[in-house]
């Protein structure tokens, strides 16, 4: 039985949670966590990017600026590769296509293959300024991952997998989740605040101590 449940929102989008996602897979040994993945999913659409950000263009600058900062912050500044994003001939994308391919993903092989999924699809989106709006690219990666190419397809497309990113969201807004990463302890309901993998490994220790 693992020590922990760790209940870890996130969107494929967000640089802030490739950072988080690498320290946590650390942790995961160390403290024999059981993490469980929600997606979170920022934006759902081109119509939404505009509502947040305003034009393309707009998006692209104001966001590729929070990924300097990330940046800055990273274990593996080397992968978030802002000039290749910079270049990109897509808009900048939302993060609905990747969440529901980590759904899918999830459903085939449960909750690892929706972390190898999350992983895999952020370093298409920041290391390989690769459209992760766009299905082919999540077709494309669920290959790279083994994934059998007619069930992952079935699954992105089923319905279910779409209700199941709205739990996941009904879920977020029930436990007044409003930015991610975030990283709830189930046993506890106290949240982990993002910061190098020694703060949060302190928090762990802290909280095991509180249900031991």
């Amino acid at each position: 039985m693992a020590s922990l449940t760790i209940v870890f929102f996130h969107d494929v989008v967000c640089c802030w949670c490739f950072n988080i996602s690498s320290r946590m897979r650390d942790l995961a040994d160390e403290f024999d966590l059981d993490i469980r993945h929600r997606t979170f999913v920022l934006q759902a659409s081109r119509a939404e990017m505009a509502s947040r950000w305003g034009t393309p263009e707009d998006a692209r600058n104001t966001i590729l600026g929070h990924w300097a900062v990330c940046r800055q912050a990273s274990d593996r500044p080397g992968l978030v590769d802002i000039d290749a994003m910079r270049a990109a001939r897509f808009d900048y994308p939302h993060g609905m296509i990747a969440a529901l391919g980590c759904k899918a993903a999830e459903r085939i092989g449960g909750q690892a293959a929706h972390w190898d999924m999350f992983d895999r699809l952020q370093r298409a989106h920041l290391s390989e300024a690769r459209n992760v709006a766009d299905r082919m690219t999540v077709l494309a990666v669920a290959q790279d991952l083994g994934l059998e190419a007619a069930a992952f397809a079935s699954a992105l497309d089923d319905p279910m997998t779409a209700q199941a990113v709205e739990a996941d969201r009904q879920w977020a807004r029930k436990l007044q989740v409003r930015s991610i990463p975030t990283l709830i302890v189930r046993q506890t309901g106290a949240r982990l605040v993002n910061g190098p993998r020694e703060d949060l490994a302190a928090q762990l220790r802290a909280a095991l101590r509180r249900v031991a």
